[in-house]
């Protein structure tokens, strides 16, 4: 339901600042404020009452970790910037202290969707939505009643939260005949088309348009699926569009555990999962009938299409399928990128612009 900067923002009641790498900064709010007070937290924690309650005890001078990597640390006002990575790297200017809770981390894309579900139930804690919403009979409503928020449409459909909780954002659509088995978010202005089914663990990002089988996956803002077609056990970037009939394999037919490619060295690596669908990058389309392999990776700005079994590894702006690659011609691709934004009201920033040309 929120994304990991809000969940933090909830917790510390106050904005954040990002410090990234250099060509995505731009992106973000990096405010290098050298009157402020400086507490850096990595990005990678996801938060729990426990973890706050430790990264808010800090004083200047002093970082948490847990094992190698830290989870923050507080410079004062000072805008020097240490790597997260590296707890010797702090030994000289902090006091460290060893985090006695537990906390959950985002190691792989893949703990994005391994980690949903329990995330959703946390986020429901956080978000604490106000009054109880009118339902319309045509609703079936099993277990609890969803969490309708101001806006929200739902007629014809079924409601399981037996095993968690429904979130329905501001202004989302669930359509007639959709059937939802909780824990599931719905992000503000996301619509669920008619006869979808989608199971536990899920969210569908703000913006999306989703229909088909969908299971224990998270789909980024303004990405679509709106037709029939599997996807299970994946990962789904920003601007994504999955043509009708997409299926994604997310069990190998040994279930054996799925390789998956790892950037950090340019190469596969087993993931110690049994079931592990698409990861699929920012702005990446697909055509119909396009069939995924288990744990298949694809990158930023590639467009997917044809018969048979594309590659596990899709490199960023790659253009064909499985009878060859080519690259996406950058222009072409700014082109379509510039048409999508425009359905949505929308234009490419500089920022953005900058960020796609570096990739």
């Amino acid at each position: 339901m929120l994304t990991i900067r809000e969940k933090w923002e909830r917790f510390l009641k106050t904005e954040s600042t990002t410090s990234t790498v250099s060509y995505l900064e731009p992106l973000f709010r990096f405010l290098p404020d050298n009157t402020a007070q400086h507490l850096w937290i990595n990005s990678r924690v996801l938060p729990n009452s426990e973890v706050v309650a430790e990264v808010t005890a800090l004083k200047e001078g002093q970082a948490l970790i847990k094992g190698d990597m830290v989870i923050a640390y507080h410079c004062g006002t000072s805008t020097k910037r240490y790597n997260f990575e590296r707890k010797d790297h702090l030994s000289e200017d902090f006091g460290v202290h060893e985090s006695k809770v537990h906390s959950e981390v985002i190691h792989r894309v893949a703990d994005i969707f391994t980690n949903n579900g329990a995330q959703i139930i946390a986020d429901l804690k956080l978000m604490k939505p106000v009054g109880e919403p009118t339902y319309s009979s045509s609703i079936q409503i099993i277990g609890d009643h969803p969490i309708l928020m101001k806006g929200a449409k739902a007629e014809a459909c079924i409601f399981n939260t037996t095993n968690g909780p429904i979130y329905v954002g501001e202004g989302a659509e669930i359509m007639e005949g959709a059937m939802l088995r909780g824990p599931i978010a719905i992000c503000a202005g996301a619509q669920v088309k008619m006869g979808a089914k989608i199971y536990g663990d899920t969210t569908i990002g703000p913006g999306c348009k989703v229909g088909g089988e969908i299971t224990n996956s998270v789909f980024f803002a303004n990405s679509n699926k709106a037709h029939d077609g599997f996807i299970g056990n994946s990962v789904i970037g920003e601007w994504c569009n999955l043509g009708a009939d997409t299926n994604t394999s997310n069990l190998k037919n040994n279930y054996g555990e799925v390789s998956v490619y790892n950037y950090a060295i340019s190469g596969t690596e087993d993931s110690g999962m049994q079931f592990h669908g698409l990861i699929m990058g920012d702005h990446s389309k697909c055509g119909i009938n396009t069939m995924f392999n288990t744990g298949t990776v694809v990158g930023v700005g590639a467009n997917i299409f044809g018969g048979g079994f594309p590659k596990k590894f899709i490199p960023d702006f790659s253009w064909g399928g499985e009878s060859g690659m080519v690259e996406f011609e950058f222009g072409k691709f700014i082109e379509m990128v510039q048409n999508v934004y425009k359905r949505r009201s929308k234009t490419l920033s500089e920022q953005e612009l900058a960020a796609l040309k570096h990739v």
